[in-house]
C-alpha cells in the first residue's frame, strides 16, 4: 500500500473524521498515532491494518482500500 492509497482509504472510511483519526488516535499495536507512524517510516499498510482494528472497521473493508478502480476512470 502506498502512502497515497493509505490516505484515500482513510478518507473513504472515515470521511470528515479522517484528519482527527490520523492526528489523535493512538494505535496500541504501533505505539503512536497514524501521522507519527507515517513520519517514523512505518509502512502505510501496517498503519492501515492497525487503524482498522482499533476503529472496529469490518474486515471486509480492510483489503483493497484506497486503490483507484482503473476500469471506472
Amino acid at each position: 500500500m502506498r502512502r497515497s492509497e493509505f490516505l484515500r482509504a482513510v478518507d473513504g472510511e472515515f470521511g470528515g473524521r479522517a484528519l482527527t483519526m490520523l492526528e489523535d488516535l493512538h494505535l496500541p499495536g504501533i505505539g503512536m498515532t497514524p501521522n507519527a507512524a507515517l513520519a517514523a517510516g512505518v509502512p502505510p499498510r501496517e498503519i492501515w491494518l492497525a487503524l482498522c482494528a482499533e476503529a472496529d472497521v469490518p474486515q471486509s473493508r480492510w483489503h483493497g482500500a484506497g486503490r483507484i478502480d482503473r476500469a471506472r476512470r
